[in-house]
């Protein structure tokens, strides 16, 4: 697959993604959403539920991955590529690590409180990680979500 055509496929399954971070705003939690993908096709999907089910560990990677796990009958994803929209946290990025994620594509950078302000070596050895597909968008999301917030 050249350039062209993964950005392609990366910028279809962010679309996705962000489909699950407008479900996480509708029930009024940060919009961030996830899916996990293999061979081409959704295994998984989630959004953040932290509010919903009063869990700080229920962010949309967290739930991506025990559904991924869950439908695979297996606790690693080595050939799993997760797109989620804002860049993970450390807590999601250590979890990520443990479920040996072949590939993290993210939308959005988190200033704050992303896994890259505290260290690059959360995830596992062979992730590849690509960035910023379709971060304006998925920054915005968020930015809209905060500011009606405040």
């Amino acid at each position: 697959m050249n350039s062209t055509e993964e950005l392609g496929v990366n910028e279809r399954f962010m679309e996705e993604a962000l489909k699950e971070a407008s479900k996480a705003l509708a029930r009024n939690e940060v919009p961030i959403g996830a899916i996990v993908v293999i061979s081409g096709k959704i295994v998984a999907r989630a959004h953040n539920l932290t509010e919903t089910l009063s869990d700080p560990t229920a962010h949309a990677e967290m739930q991506a991955i025990t559904a991924a796990t869950a439908a695979l009958g297996g606790k690693y994803l080595p050939d799993a590529t997760i797109y989620v929209t804002v860049e993970p946290c450390p807590m999601c990025a250590a979890a990520l690590y443990w479920a040996q994620i072949g590939k993290l594509v993210y939308g959005a950078h988190d200033p704050k409180r992303g896994y890259t302000l505290v260290t690059q070596n959360l995830l596992h050895p062979k992730t590849v990680v690509v960035k910023d597909v379709l971060g304006l968008k998925a920054s915005q999301l968020m930015k809209d979500f905060f500011r009606k917030k405040r």
